[in-house]
């Protein structure tokens, strides 16, 4: 890590690069744990050690669908949440039917979407344990 005694850097180095090598430059410092460019510059002008990172493609598929799964269930969630609400302050027998009916129907989505991950984590699993 670099020391926090550094915030004082004052000096700029400009410095220019083909496309090539700025994206050779910037698949090495994404394929690092440094957060900053500069930081994985500085690190590689110093001869410091760089942590870097593997990357398993199957699981950042896995991530990608779970990521997607999990807002799908969060806007269920929401919906769910706003007509609880709203059948906490309806006074009006009619208006409560409608609510129960969109409750009945957002809670089928919620179990589908919920058997989706459930079945999507199943088939993430069987091929991670192969």
């Amino acid at each position: 890590m670099m020391k926090k005694g550094n915030s004082n850097r004052t000096r700029i180095i400009g410095l220019r690069l083909t496309a090539a090598e700025y994206a050779k430059i910037e698949r090495k410092w994404k394929a690092s744990t440094c957060r900053k460019l500069s930081d994985y510059v500085r690190r590689s002008l110093f001869n410091k050690p760089i942590v870097t990172t593997y990357r398993d493609a199957s699981l950042d598929e896995f991530m990608l669908q779970m990521i997607q799964l999990r807002n799908e269930l969060n806007a269920i969630g929401n919906n769910f949440n706003q007509a609880v609400k709203k059948l906490h302050i309806l006074q009006q027998i009619p208006e409560f039917k409608s609510w129960l009916i969109r409750y009945e129907l957002e809670s089928k989505i919620l179990f589908n979407k919920i058997d989706e991950v459930k079945k999507s984590i199943q088939k993430f699993a069987e091929i991670w344990l192969r």
